[in-house]
């Protein structure tokens, strides 16, 4: 079994996949511990899977995932985890914007007993508009709805003990609140400065839509994380408060019948409709809202789906185990 997994999902990245794996083979020999390099092709149109499969069957030491479609960065890092047999599992990106001569200080941070290390670009070369200042809004705001005080939660570049990144389900993107999530767990988490060097071959995946969708994510990690065992504290809240609001028309307006005997449609029309709907939408609320988050969360852990599909893995066996 090794001791470290270096898990790194590629997608379309042909220039960059050779160039990664010597750099990374280098760095792990020289820590002079036992590795695997497990490569996950998420669904590349171009010559990435030929070439992984290549080095593959030369290198005994490497497992190539080619996942069937591209199901996202998430699900290839989702399905690397779950291939990986280290004792700690370190994810990088497969662009070369992560520089394998870093991976000794994530590996340091672990042996000193850190349970997750995230990388932090604290100086990146990025357009200051479209990418610096969009990412910098993003992480103040996950900071502070997740409570982890960390600078950097985009990164891929993180390492993590093996007991704490199997605890936590991954699917949709929720890739960069691995740190989030695992605090949850109690899992202690520390960051360390990395460099991020352009892209010098192929073309960058990430866009500024991805600052839209990384707010929606926000609210979804925020519920997850307080009130992810007590959901209905959430719902129950709002749906109680339309229910009481409703009722409370209800009642005056029932008094006011009786009372002073109005015609209430006509006079009190509009407020007896929004007296039912607030009714109506309480329910709803502490009913369908509730059902809905529940099911969501019981497809992703209780039933342990997958968020990919596997097309094929690749291990080229060693000599010692065709001895045996």
């Amino acid at each position: 079994m090794p001791k470290y997994s270096i898990v790194v999902p590629f997608h379309n990245e042909e220039e960059n996949v050779t160039t990664l794996y010597d750099r990374l083979k280098a760095v792990m020999e020289h820590v002079n511990e036992t590795f695997e390099l497990v490569f996950v092709d998420d669904g590349s149109r171009d010559r990435t899977y030929r070439l992984l499969e290549e080095i593959a069957a030369v290198d005994s030491r490497v497992l190539v995932i080619k996942l069937r479609r591209n199901f996202g960065q998430t699900s290839a890092l989702a399905a690397g985890f779950d291939h990986a047999q280290g004792d700690f599992i370190l994810a990088m990106d497969g662009d070369l914007q992560h520089d394998p001569d870093e991976i000794p200080g994530f590996l340091a941070k672990l042996e000193e007993g850190y349970d997750v290390v995230s990388g932090w670009r604290s100086q990146r070369g990025d357009n200051f508009i479209m990418r610096r200042i969009p990412s910098r809004a993003a992480n103040w705001l996950m900071a502070a709805l997740s409570g982890v005080d960390i600078h950097d939660f985009g990164t891929t570049f993180k390492a993590y003990r093996r007991e704490v990144i199997q605890n936590i389900p991954l699917y949709g993107e929720m890739h960069r609140f691995i740190p989030a999530l695992a605090s949850w767990y109690g899992a202690s988490i520390c960051e360390i400065p990395i460099s991020n060097p352009a892209r010098e071959f192929g073309e960058s995946h990430y866009g500024i839509s991805r600052t839209f969708r990384v707010f929606f994510d926000l609210l979804t990690i925020r519920f997850l994380l307080r009130y992810m065992t007590r959901p209905l504290h959430f719902f129950g809240t709002i749906g109680a408060f339309g229910m009481v609001a409703g009722f409370g028309m209800a009642a005056w307006l029932l008094i006011l019948k009786i009372v002073t005997d109005q015609h209430i449609m006509s006079l009190h029309g509009p407020l007896f409709v929004i007296a039912g709907v607030l009714i109506l939408a309480g329910i709803q609320m502490m009913g369908i809202g509730l059902l809905g988050e529940l099911q969501v969360r019981h497809f992703h852990t209780a039933a342990h789906r997958a968020p990919y599909a596997v097309d094929r893995i690749l291990r080229l066996r060693s000599e010692e185990s065709l001895i045996q």
